[in-house]
């Protein structure tokens, strides 16, 4: 579970103060899709480089699994991250001097998990680019460099996956897609999924969205609620 207590975040904007979070609390269950909109410069990237503990807030508290984020150490966000936390950018930020294997390997054999070639093999089965494993990035097509991002977010067998903007980089084609393969992959292995986008259709087909308007929460509904699927790779 996600939990945010009052989280505000202020940065420095030349003589003044600028606001970009402004007292948000949020409570997101295991296995939860959702999809969080608003206005650029509304918050949203923000909120997910603050649960990921990429950034902290100014004040305020996050938990995730009741450990609170806040006070951890930089090494013990690290563990975290790599442990409990997968992120797929708009940008890919795959590693170009890998192949599209080895960028979805790379993560499992930094954590010294078994069978991890295995696993990777599979995870490229899953996003369906079995025959472009040996591929660079400069080979592979932007939809194809995303799936592998994909891939790669679910290398670790995250509890949580963030994802930024990630059909933003897309024609329509690729990127319904790309939505298609993110929420097949979150329901198979019950990953709480937290999708920042500008696209209110992908948006609609979250079971629950949250509004932010200037830093604020303007609205939080629940579209639905997902049966769980607790196959997982």
């Amino acid at each position: 579970m996600i939990q945010l207590q009052k989280v505000t975040k202020t940065v420095r904007s030349g003589a003044e103060d600028l606001t970009i979070l402004d007292d948000v609390s949020l409570t997101i269950p295991d296995g939860e899709f959702v999809a969080v909109t608003g206005a650029s410069g509304s918050g949203k990237s923000t909120l997910l480089g603050l649960i990921a503990g990429l950034d902290a807030p100014s004040s305020g508290e996050i938990f995730i699994d009741d450990e609170n984020v806040t006070r951890m150490s930089e090494d013990a966000l690290a563990s975290l991250r790599s442990e409990k936390i997968g992120f797929i950018f708009q940008s890919f930020h795959l590693i170009p001097s890998l192949t599209a294997f080895e960028n979805i390997l790379i993560p499992m054999e930094i954590q010294g998990l078994k069978n991890a070639r295995i696993r990777a093999e599979k995870l490229l089965e899953a996003v369906e680019l079995t025959a472009r494993g040996h591929h660079y990035p400069t080979e592979l097509s932007g939809g194809e460099q995303q799936r592998v991002a994909i891939a790669r977010a679910f290398a670790n067998q995250p509890k949580i996956l963030l994802a930024d903007e990630p059909t933003g980089n897309l024609d329509s084609r690729n990127g319904s897609h790309i939505f298609d393969l993110m929420t097949e992959l979150h329901k198979q292995n019950n990953v709480s999924l937290i999708l920042v986008t500008h696209d209110q259709n992908l948006a609609s087909k979250a079971q629950r969205q949250v509004i932010l308007k200037d830093g604020r929460v303007l609205s939080d509904e629940i579209h639905h609620r997902g049966t769980k699927n607790t196959q997982s790779f």
